[in-house]
């Protein structure tokens, strides 16, 4: 019975979700419209803080907590199906055009994070502690300087940005949507999360693969509907600068305060995924470089990685428990 009533709430967290995402997609993206803001810049920074916010609530929640490997595992399991599952998907419906100001300033940095991440663990003995989370939000408070600095310069220069779909709303309107919008995806992401979190639990599987699969598929439900209502209304900057900004975000923002608050080391195994999530990124960055664009091609890739990856997390289960 207990089991049933948690798959209920998962179906509810689900719908609150997708609803939440499409009032906050037409909020943002009426407000960009309005501001004269490209949707890369809002996708990078409003879109995706506001999607990442279940990530930083479990994260910090379970630092608090003494949980670290499900905050250490969200975060790098998040980061991974943001790029295989978010993107792939993504893709598969529609094809992300790329940017070409996302090369002179955020794959750098996405690239940056994935790098550093297993340096600064290797460097400080296994850990992710005080002075690495410091080194994170000092980096992550330049990148929005730059950010923010390319949304005015933007605005200065008059251009427009005729592709997206998304309708001119009222000031109160748009307002009322972004704010309403994210409210309702942290409160669905939450309930699907637990009740998530719930089931997993009472199927057995460890803390730790708890954290990299159920609670980064949880947590990344915001960015996954997102991206897929923004694409789907013709907005793939939002959609991309969605996912890229949130796996930014959720490095050098949201793992930074989780390790200042309480020092985050590196769970069973943990290298292989943070080196997987190298790899993909750097993929990622490579086919963006190659075809200027994620494709459908590219986008079943990653699906496909993706699944090979939860097959091997799924088989070293027993393994990872006993550690």
């Amino acid at each position: 019975m207990e089991i049933l009533l948690q798959v209920l709430l998962l179906v509810v967290g689900f719908a609150l979700l997708i609803k939440g995402a499409d009032f906050f997609v037409d909020g943002s993206g009426s407000i960009a419209r309005k501001l004269q803001i490209p949707d890369i810049i809002v996708g990078l920074t409003i879109v995706a803080m506001g999607t990442s916010a279940p990530e930083l609530a479990v994260s910090v929640s379970a630092a608090l907590g003494g949980s670290t490997e499900i905050a250490m595992g969200n975060v790098v399991g998040s980061n991974i199906l943001n790029i295989l599952i978010i993107l792939g998907i993504s893709a598969l419906i529609v094809p992300l055009a790329v940017d070409k100001s996302m090369f002179k300033r955020d794959f750098p940095v996405l690239l940056l994070t994935a790098v550093l991440l297993p340096a600064m663990a290797l460097l400080f003995g296994d850990k992710v502690g005080l002075i690495a989370g410091i080194i994170f939000l000092v980096i992550f408070v330049f990148y929005i300087f730059l950010a923010v600095r390319a949304a005015i310069a933007y605005r200065k220069s008059g251009a427009g940005d005729g592709e997206s779909k998304i309708k001119i709303l009222p000031w109160w309107q748009s307002i009322l949507y972004t704010i309403g919008g994210a409210v309702v995806i942290v409160f669905g992401g939450n309930m699907a999360v637990e009740a998530a979190k719930k089931i997993a639990a009472a199927c057995g599987i460890s803390e730790a693969i708890i954290g990299l699969t159920v609670v980064a598929l949880g947590t990344s439900l915001p960015e996954l509907v997102t991206s897929l209502v923004a694409a789907k209304k013709g907005s793939s900057d939002m959609a991309l600068g969605n996912i890229i900004g949130s796996n930014i975000f959720n490095i050098l923002f949201i793992l930074g305060t989780t390790a200042v608050i309480h020092e985050v080391p590196v769970p069973a195994g943990g290298y292989v995924d943070m080196l997987f999530l190298l790899g993909i990124t750097v993929l990622l960055f490579i086919i963006c470089v190659a075809t200027k664009k994620i494709n459908r091609i590219a986008g079943g890739t990653f699906v496909a990685l993706y699944i090979a990856y939860a097959t091997y997390l799924f088989l070293s289960m027993p393994a990872q428990s006993v550690a």
